[in-house]
């Protein structure tokens, strides 16, 4: 019973974060429709640095998130190498999907 309440919790903020994109994306798709039918022009594509934003975002998320597990590291003992665990995941996921992002936008970046 302990364990539920973390799990509910968790759970429960994620669908509540989850809705509120799938909102957001929702209303810009009823913009769209509400606009292609008045016969108005479909809006301009973004410039696309939204992309670079957020992998800088998510990058310096996960660089902090892995200099502040790399600590748990000392408290498990001599058995990982360098003090790398499988808590690490917690932080190099992160970090590497941001710089993953930042890539994409200077490889897809237009002239």
């Amino acid at each position: 019973m302990r364990d539920l309440i973390p799990c509910l919790g968790i759970t429960g903020s994620l669908a509540i974060l989850f809705g509120f994109f799938a909102f957001l994306r929702y209303r810009n798709y009823r913009e769209t429709i509400a606009s292609a039918e008045k016969g108005l022009p479909r809006p301009e594509p973004k410039t696309g640095r939204g992309l670079l934003r957020w992998g800088i975002f998510i990058t310096t998320l996960g660089l902090a998130l892995t200099l502040g597990l790399y600590l748990a590291g000392f408290s498990a003992g001599y058995d990982y190498p360098l003090h790398l665990g499988p808590w690490m995941l917690g932080g190099f996921v992160p970090l590497f999907l941001g710089l993953a992002l930042i890539l994409s936008h200077f490889l897809t970046q237009k002239q």
